[in-house]
């Protein structure tokens, strides 16, 4: 008998609006738990070397668009790899190293894994306990079969590192399974992800969920009756009629010779900013190719204060991956093949990876931003003066949190009217 193990991850959903609080754990965390004297594997401080986990948004990316190099572009660097890490708890041997290298992190030894996996919780658990202007909540769920039980480490370990909540299907029924998990994720995005499953097989016998849920308003939003109709240069022969909005502050950007392109830094209320890349025509390549954690680094620390007239188009994008065909590209082939050794999921060599998917929405208004996607991997047993900047034309976009240092969202905006 064959059978079906489902992790299904799930993305961000980001908008203005009010503050959902978890008083049940953040009254137990602050900052402080990323700077205990212990190094956090996931943060980046430009001044230290630390881990590579920083440049996997970037190498994701680079991947992605070489599939779709003249489409949009939007995914979760945070999502996926929590999903992947948590996938790693069950991973042994050389399966567990291609998904760690995969995800940045080398020199995998006993202490250093559980460093990755503590990092992670760290991480969650202060982005879980953000402001009161910012709402952002994360978590991680398991759907076991009735009568299938995981190894009892596994279960620990996920619970202790990722808070995951356990629950009971019946994939015998699969369409059953699928409502209820779909539902789930449905109540947890705010109905911007009604179906992320759309089939499970008799034989599934776990499903993980990784969910993160964001709203944030702009720090300075802009005036809807300002917003006008203009042209967005797809290319320079393919004008599309956007809504532009515009507004006139101070932001701290920078102009970058090296690379043509403008930064623009629009902070939300709280701790979460987004970072805008507009390369001059023809650039856009020559950008992307630099993309790093030094760029960025480098970008952050020649921003300076500038008065702007941004003009910044409103969004509404949606992208789909197909991730085991980017992975298996970034190095991580074993987990997807009948070598797969996830022993501490299932106590013997029967899993593999057979899906990897990954579904995201952006949308960016006059208040602020709204997000939402999904993924789903399936296991498979076997088997200065005023200037104005307008983003008429593609550009790039980091959302990230400055708490923990890390990149929840990053996209290419190549069209705003396609969905």
């Amino acid at each position: 008998m064959k059978y079906l193990l489902c992790l299904c991850l799930l993305l961000a959903v980001l908008c203005a609006a009010t503050h959902y609080h978890r008083e049940d754990i953040c009254h137990e965390v602050n900052n402080t738990n990323l700077h205990d004297g212990t190094e956090n594997l996931l943060t980046h401080n430009c001044d230290k070397q630390g881990s590579n986990y920083a440049d996997f948004v970037f190498r994701f990316y680079k991947q992605a668009i070489s599939k779709k190099a003249d489409e949009n572009v939007f995914f979760s660097p945070m999502s996926i790899s929590t999903a992947f890490a948590m996938l790693a708890v069950g991973a042994k041997s050389t399966t567990l190293s291609q998904i760690f290298e995969s995800l940045g992190f080398d020199d995998l030894t006993e202490t250093r894994i559980h460093d990755i996996h503590e990092s992670f919780h760290k991480v969650l658990a202060v982005l879980n306990c953000t402001d009161v202007n910012i709402t952002l909540s994360i978590g991680n769920l398991l759907f076991t079969a009735i009568g299938y039980e995981p190894q009892e480490t596994f279960l620990q370990n996920t619970k202790q590192f990722y808070d995951a909540e356990f629950f009971s299907s019946n994939f015998h029924k699969p369409e059953e399974a699928k409502k209820q998990i779909n539902k789930y994720v449905e109540a947890k995005t705010k109905g911007k992800i009604p179906e992320l499953i759309g089939h499970l097989d008799a034989s599934t016998v776990l499903v993980l969920v990784n969910y993160i849920y964001f709203k944030a308003a702009w720090a300075k939003s802009f005036d809807p009756l300002r917003t006008y109709e203009d042209d967005f240069f797809v290319n320079k022969n393919a004008p599309v009629r956007v809504n532009m909005m515009q507004r006139d502050s101070n932001y701290d950007s920078y102009y970058d010779q090296d690379l043509s392109c403008e930064v623009v830094e629009l902070p939300y209320q709280g701790t979460a900013r987004a970072l805008l890349i507009l390369p001059d025509d023809g650039k856009m390549k020559q950008v992307e190719d630099a993309l790093s954690k030094e760029t960025v680094c480098k970008w952050d620390n020649k921003l300076e204060t500038r008065r702007l007239n941004l003009q910044l188009p409103k969004i509404s994008i949606s992208g789909s991956y197909d991730l085991k065909k980017l992975f298996m590209e970034m190095g991580m082939t074993e987990v997807f093949s009948s070598n797969a050794d996830l022993s501490g999921i299932s106590g013997s060599h029967s899993l593999q990876v057979s899906q990897a998917l990954h579904k995201a929405l952006l949308e960016i208004d006059e208040a602020g931003t709204e997000a939402a996607g999904a993924t789903a991997i399936i296991l498979t047993r076997v088997l200065h003066p005023s200037v104005t900047i307008k983003f008429n034309r593609p550009f790039i976009i980091l959302i990230s949190d400055k708490a923990t240092s890390t990149t929840l969202f990053m996209g290419k905006i190549v069209d705003p009217t396609k969905k």
